[in-house]
């Protein structure tokens, strides 16, 4: 068969592997029988599409966040683990001027583009192969930022097969923005580090109008079978993290669907702004000039520092305490925010559209909230950390990593709400169980 790029593999591979045979992804049983009948039958779809057989085949796998939730875009670490179910993507160049990306469900229509990685996304017309064009443009863009020669922008021929559910939560759309990735990276004859690809592929998927933290493309590059990884930003990292050999982690699908790009403006862009705009009002309320403030805070952990020192005459170290103290819990207007950093909040954010069009559909902003869940959060992903990693007993370490993720799902529930009906009612089955 073609070659098989995979992302995953551990982080400490420093480059995407290269396999001539399924064994080492899908190991050996049922599981590898399904895998080989389905690159067969992707195979013989694409010969009967392009009149071809595929140069190669990329995969990238979903994900499943333990705890960490919507804390990445804020520079803080996150506790995913890979799952089995993937994006795969056969591939080869063309000597036509177009990216031609069908896929094996017939419910999605082919898309024809420009071989062009300069030409933007057109995130007002959305269509399901953008997310492959994320990746197109994403490897030119950082190819020729290091100085690599990319050649002529050459055309190409796609056919992907997922088997994440889109819009669960899984992170679909990263496994298809990394697994095209690599399949162009293999074309292309590219090889970039591993760490590397976790980086790029993050800032790859913003083409397409969400503001991705990096958690769901670092976890799909830099996977290890049998462990969650502890992902750290700035710089990216990845440390294995075994879980207890008597826990099973259930996934569980509530039939919801999110469609983040599409939604982007009132749901999960609306949360980068707040935070952001938390981290602005923190910030000046604990001192900070203004003007600095506004320009130079982006992120609730830029702030974290002055937060824990406040914190501490309060004769504690959790940044949580500044929050309660100085944010109201009641939404903030437009206008008290411009109040009390001094400048209009279109010129705050002048420089990124995607913000924009936050502002202009928002009514209010939840500041408290947003800062309290991102905090705590991030005080929780330790813990769990420290948890799996300490001699407590198997139960009464199960016990605690269930107090902890209740205590996410809450945070996410109420403070950030950024679950739906459906999954509430799912989780209040569980833990009545």
């Amino acid at each position: 068969m073609a070659q098989v790029s995979t992302a995953g593999g551990g982080a400490e591979a420093e480059v995407v592997p290269t396999l001539s045979s399924l064994e080492p992804v899908y190991g050996d049983g049922s599981q590898l029988d399904e895998a080989r009948l389905r690159f067969a039958r992707l195979a013989d779809k694409f010969e009967a599409v392009y009149a071809s057989r595929p140069a190669l085949f990329a995969r990238s796998p979903g994900r499943v966040n333990l705890i960490g939730e919507h804390i990445d875009y804020e520079g803080y670490s996150v506790l995913p683990m890979a799952i089995r179910q993937d994006m795969i993507v056969a591939i080869r160049t063309t000597k036509g001027k177009e990216v031609r990306v069908a896929n094996v469900d017939d419910k999605y229509p082919i898309c024809v583009y420009q071989a062009d990685p300069d030409k933007e996304i057109d995130i007002k017309n959305h269509r399901w192969g953008h997310y492959f064009m994320c990746g197109y443009k994403g490897v030119y863009e950082y190819g020729r930022s290091k100085g690599i020669d990319m050649g002529e922008p050459v055309g190409l021929d796609v056919i992907v097969d997922g088997t994440v559910p889109t819009g669960s939560g899984l992170s679909s759309s990263a496994a298809f923005v990394c697994s095209a990735t690599i399949a162009i990276m293999g074309v292309l004859e590219k090889i970039f580090p591993k760490k590397e690809v976790a980086q790029f592929t993050c800032q790859s998927e913003r083409h397409i109008g969400t503001q991705s933290g990096g958690m769901d493309q670092a976890i799909s590059i830099m996977a290890k079978p049998g462990f969650a990884e502890l992902i750290d930003f700035n710089p990216i990292k990845a440390t294995d993290v075994q879980l207890p050999p008597g826990g099973t982690f259930v996934i569980a699908h509530c039939l919801a669907e999110s469609k983040k790009a599409e939604t982007a403006a009132t749901n999960y862009n609306n949360r980068v702004v707040e935070c952001r705009l938390a981290a602005i009002v923190l910030a000046i309320k604990l001192g900070m000039d203004a003007k600095k403030a506004v320009s130079s805070v982006t992120t609730l952990s830029d702030v974290e520092g002055l937060c824990v020192s406040f914190a501490g005459k309060e004769g504690s170290s959790d940044p949580g305490v500044a929050v309660k103290k100085l944010l109201h819990e009641e939404p903030y207007t437009s206008e008290e925010i411009e109040k009390i950093s001094g400048q209009n909040l279109a010129s705050v954010f002048q420089s990124s559209q995607t913000s924009l069009d936050v502002l202009r559909a928002a009514k209010h902003f939840k500041l408290f909230q947003r800062a309290f869940h991102v905090y705590s959060e991030a005080r929780r992903v330790y813990a769990f950390r420290d948890t799996v990693s300490s001699k407590l007993s198997e139960e009464d370490m199960l016990q605690n990593l269930g107090d902890l993720m209740n205590e996410s799902h809450y945070s996410c529930s109420v403070l950030y709400e950024c679950r739906y009906s459906f999954l509430i009612y799912l989780v209040t089955l569980r833990v009545s169980e």
